[in-house]
């Protein structure tokens, strides 16, 4: 009988414990997801217009430019 017992005890703990309830995902995550790479790539835009107009006293449409960019590369990374 006391197998019985022990059975029904923990037949009862199952029943009593409450589902487990899912996680949801709150606004201010996905917030985080949209909103922190968009303040980097703002940062990013900020910092070359402030680098290659305020600094290297250039026009802002050069900023664009492909070939800016590239010129910048090989000046960095010349033997």
């Amino acid at each position: 009988m006391s197998r019985e017992k022990v059975k029904t005890a923990q037949n009862a703990e199952e029943e009593q414990q409450q589902p487990v309830k899912r996680r949801r995902i709150r606004a201010w995550t996905i917030i985080q997801w949209f909103l922190i790479p968009m303040l980097l790539v703002a940062a990013l835009g900020g910092g070359l217009v402030v680098g290659y107009v305020i600094l290297g006293k250039k026009e802002l449409s050069d900023v664009l430019l492909w070939s800016t960019w590239k010129h910048v590369y090989d000046l960095v990374f010349a033997p």
